[in-house]
């Protein structure tokens, strides 16, 4: 159904099917995933990924390059209601602006088929908020990839894709749920394996030496944090000083020192 204008409604089939993609089995089973806001939608324009942009008329003539840009590259445009475009929306306050695009994970080989050096691995990660964090700050290091391991948080939910502001399109991201196997993956790849602990044995001040060596982190869960059985396979286990009294840090902020640090330590060795 469409109003008299021509703008979609949210009764319009394809924009039924797309609000589908809201959940992640209607994700795997169609390949595709919704990507919203104006500056994610760029990023996936200029990745290739999108098949379809739903805009309203003022979000369309707010964005004219980027609505162009999708033209151009033979992207189907449609116009849709407000209403539509708040069912295709997970915001409060949507843009008006969405994009539905083809999956962009890929498997674990060749997420490290490339001879990565710094490689973030998030374990059983449940808040999307801090996923896709996670993601931004891995690129944002120079990370070579982001793995998801165990029951961790669908890389594509609407949530993730937004906290990662289009960095889910810049570096590999795969899933594994196998957090043992992953481990053994990781060591064949030529990685050595660091286990973010509160008491691990290595600390992160005094880790330059063990740094400069390619690294995967294990980034544990935010409540529980990683396995024991899975932090002791690790290499090593690291501990993140806290100097005043915090009690702890989020997963996010945690990942954000180690990969920097790695990445602080490799660059100085390359330079070298």
């Amino acid at each position: 159904m469409a109003v008299p204008g021509g703008e979609l409604t949210e009764r319009t089939p394809r924009v039924v099917a797309a609000v589908k993609l809201h959940r992640p089995a209607a994700r795997r089973a169609a390949g595709r995933f919704l990507v919203e806001g104006s500056q994610a939608v760029t990023e996936a324009l200029a990745h290739g990924v999108v098949h379809e942009l739903f805009a309203t008329d003022e979000a369309a003539a707010r964005h004219t390059v980027l609505v162009a840009g999708a033209r151009a590259a033979g992207v189907t445009v449609s116009t849709v209601t407000p209403r539509a475009a708040a069912a295709l929306a997970e915001t409060v306050t949507p843009q008006g602006i969405v994009a539905v695009c083809a999956l962009v994970d890929v498997d674990v080989p060749s997420a490290l088929s490339d001879e990565p050096r710094l490689v973030a691995v998030l374990v059983d990660a449940g808040e999307p908020g801090n996923a896709g964090t996670v993601v931004r700050v891995a690129d944002a290091a120079g990370a070579d990839a982001v793995l998801l391991a165990g029951d961790s948080v669908d890389v594509h939910n609407g949530k993730c894709v937004r906290a990662s502001t289009g960095s889910v399109f810049h570096l590999p991201v795969a899933r594994h749920r196998d957090t043992t196997a992953l481990v053994a993956r990781l060591h064949e790849a030529g990685l050595q394996v660091l286990a973010t602990a509160a008491d691990g044995e290595v600390d992160l001040d005094d880790a330059d030496q063990l740094l400069a060596a390619p690294t995967a982190w294990l980034f544990g869960n935010e409540a529980h944090g990683l396995d024991p059985v899975l932090a002791a396979a690790a290499d090593h286990r690291v501990r993140v000083p806290i100097h005043g009294r915090a009690e702890s840090l989020n997963v996010a902020t945690a990942a954000a020192v180690c990969l920097y640090a790695s990445a602080r330590v490799q660059r100085a060795r390359l330079r070298s």
